[in-house]
């Protein structure tokens, strides 16, 4: 049985472990980018790099006509843009292209995965975990929009909406872990919170595994199962590190103000930077716990990493590759 797989977003964090994951389990990898991609850290890798425009459904409709895809995993996105606009194309408009493209070229397509985010879904208020998506940023609408989209096409599809993922080449969650590491421990406010994450090997295996599932039409959550306080993670990583930090509690209303000056300084070179207003809404939120029974149930998930051993094997790659 052919086992060829495209993967979107393949120069990104979570495109270089699918791509790692779909290798061990014998997928002939194509590995989507651009022309203006670092792929330097991929090129060790057996795969065959394509550049499709996901801006265009027919130059993407002659991508897959001529390479025959048989999976197709939708990982491109973007986390920071400046605009609504932007979000809403390159995550919501990108995917839909790509949708659109993969049902008119014919592809007898295997399965279908949209890498969303739980931010689609939204914080949880309080205890009570509800289920109707309310989206509070401009990328989790975003990404809500692109499984509406992909919902409307006949397509074997499955969604999974990670949480914070966190892990190897990571960059986000990298910028806490990196502070922590020189002894400062930052926190926005006083306020409970209840955090969720997954490691990205764990989120890079669940795709592969589900993709040669006999699963269609199913979303899952994905995290690891566990409900972390707001100081796990930074009570662990000291813990690794054996660091001693001075914790710092900022009030809300100054970080906004920093993230405001972020956005107008970062803006001169059209960038946006990792702390943002929005970004804000989602670091603040109260509880970000899902359950994970129904992905545990359908294909067996267990988590090969909790935050523990998971931070402790990502902070040991980040001092042997000197990023601390």
């Amino acid at each position: 049985m052919s086992k060829r797989v495209l993967i979107t977003g393949a120069s990104g964090f979570l495109g270089y472990h699918l791509i790692q994951a779909a290798l061990e389990h014998n997928f002939e990898v194509f590995a989507a980018v651009r022309q203006s991609s670092k792929i330097d850290h991929l090129k060790t890798s057996q795969v065959t790099f394509t550049y499709p425009d996901l801006s265009s459904p027919t130059q993407l409709e002659e991508n897959f006509r001529t390479n025959k895809y048989d999976y197709i995993i939708h990982a491109a996105g973007s986390t920071k843009a400046r605009r609504k606009e932007e979000y809403e194309m390159i995550n919501a408009e990108y995917a839909k292209n790509v949708a659109m493209a993969a049902q008119e070229s014919g592809l007898d397509l295997k399965k279908f995965i949209l890498v969303s985010s739980l931010a689609a879904l939204g914080p949880q208020s309080g205890e009570k975990i509800e289920i109707k998506p309310n989206p509070v940023t401009s990328y989790g609408i975003s990404k809500l929009k692109a499984e509406q989209y992909l919902a409307e096409f006949n397509l074997p599809l499955i969604v999974i909406r990670p949480t914070a993922v966190y892990g190897p080449r990571e960059q986000d969650i990298f910028i806490i872990l990196k502070a922590i590491s020189r002894g400062l421990e930052l926190y926005i406010g006083n306020s409970s919170q209840q955090l969720s994450f997954i490691h990205v090997t764990d989120l890079a295996n669940v795709t592969i595994k589900l993709l040669e599932s006999s699963l269609v039409q199913k979303t899952y959550n994905l995290t690891d199962g566990e409900s972390y306080d707001r100081y796990a993670l930074g009570n662990i990583a000291k813990q690794v590190l054996g660091k001693r930090t001075l914790k710092i509690h900022l009030p809300f209303g100054m970080i906004k103000i920093i993230a405001g000056l972020l956005e107008t300084l970062y803006s001169w070179n059209g960038k946006t930077p990792a702390l943002n207003r929005e970004k804000l809404m989602e670091l603040t939120a109260a509880n970000w716990y899902y359950d994970i029974a129904e992905l545990k149930n359908d294909i067996g998930f267990k988590p090969t990493y909790k935050l523990e051993n998971g931070l402790k094997q990502t902070l040991q790659w980040y001092q042997k590759h000197n990023w601390i």
